[in-house]
């Protein structure tokens, strides 16, 4: 298999929690539907801490604080959309210096379904998160983490 991969991928994304309850992405892109955490890909040049922040304000309109790191996948994962990408996922807390500029939502997907790069956000319970929430391995394996916090 590790022929055919030739690039990494560098994915970072922010562990918002308030009142035991975490925020979620769901979001519509590459024509799949996918329930993730707030984040993204980091660009060449770009510090981690800062792609995590631009990531944010990109997403969510919000500034954050960078806290500590929590997880990074110790497994191979090729990714979903391009299998020559060996996907690095690095997990952070996150701390908004502000409030949400964006709405959170109470209904999984709540965005109309007309085009890609739709997405909302919504607060799930610790207590009832599961593997089943989130639609890639990396995120499904971190779960443990997440509820141990």
């Amino acid at each position: 298999m590790s022929t055919q991969l030739n690039r990494f991928n560098i994915r970072v994304y922010g562990i918002y929690i308030v009142e035991n309850k975490l925020l979620l992405s769901d979001e519509f892109r590459f024509g799949k539907l996918m329930t993730k955490l707030p984040g993204g890909g980091l660009e060449f040049g770009e510090g981690i801490e800062d792609g995590l922040k631009r990531e944010w304000m990109e997403e969510l309109e919000t500034e954050v604080e960078v806290g500590e790191i929590l997880y990074v996948n110790p497994f191979l994962q090729v990714s979903s959309f391009r299998k020559t990408d060996q996907v690095i996922c690095m997990y952070y807390k996150v701390f908004p210096t502000s409030e949400l500029k964006v709405s959170v939502s109470k209904k999984k997907y709540d965005f109309p379904m007309n085009g890609e790069d739709q997405q909302s956000f919504r607060w799930k319970s610790l207590a009832e998160l599961g593997e089943a929430d989130f639609t890639f391995p990396i995120d499904q394996a971190v779960v443990p983490v997440l509820k141990s916090l």
